[in-house]
């Protein structure tokens, strides 16, 4: 389903037209909305550094959300840092002058150059300029402006069902309409974490990533 298909079948489903504008806006909130109650692998991104030696900082991508994994690469063989609080990496390296190869992150906050950014604080500061592989998640593309996306061409139900919820909010239809197309919405998204967050980790590695039994 691309957007138009998108916007044909809501206006059909509600006998009703809207705005270009006021569309956009219905399927950004859907997508969010989406985006954060299941984690796809189409949500993640890959990127690959380099540390600088001496500087314990490590700034994000700008369309950064969160992490899903950070490793060292050193002499071919990937070392995966372990997620930590800032108060532990405080406490256990309080002399940022020490360095060594990083075993442990944080998210630390803003980046002090950029505040609409945010950086990663490494335990211990980096000793020399390693290569660092970042897996992250971030908001993709809008179908607004993309045409087509992963959500759309695969589960579109999702998207169509999410879009009817706003649509519904937006014409000030009456609570018992609201609530059945919530419900209708449910049952989909329901579908898509049982791939999600269900078959698509069945063999993850770590056992602090989402994941929920597969129906």
């Amino acid at each position: 389903m691309n957007y138009t298909e998108l916007k044909t079948a809501v206006e059909d489903y509600t006998e009703n037209t809207f705005s270009a504008t006021d569309f956009a806006n219905m399927v950004r909130l859907s997508e969010q909305r989406i985006y954060n109650s299941v984690q796809l692998p189409a949500l993640r991104k890959n990127v690959t550094g380099t540390l600088t030696q001496g500087n314990q900082y490590l700034s994000a991508p700008t369309d950064f959300l969160s992490v899903f994994s950070l490793a060292v690469i050193s002499g071919g063989e990937y070392s995966f840092l372990l997620n930590k609080d800032v108060n532990f990496i405080r406490e256990s390296f309080p002399n940022p002058t020490i360095q060594g190869v990083p075993k442990y992150y944080a998210l630390f906050g803003p980046d002090s150059s950029n505040p609409d950014e945010l950086t990663l604080i490494l335990g211990p500061t980096p000793t020399a300029a390693l290569t660092a592989e970042l897996h992250y998640f971030y908001y993709p593309e809008s179908i607004v402006t993309a045409t087509n996306t992963w959500l759309s061409d695969n589960f579109d139900s999702v998207l169509f069902n999410a879009v009817m919820v706003e649509a519904a909010r937006f014409m000030k239809q009456e609570p018992d309409i609201v609530a059945e197309m919530d419900k209708q919405y449910v049952q989909s998204l329901t579908l898509l974490k049982n791939l999600g967050d269900g078959k698509n980790r069945q063999d993850a590695y770590r056992s602090g990533q989402v994941r929920t039994q597969v129906i």
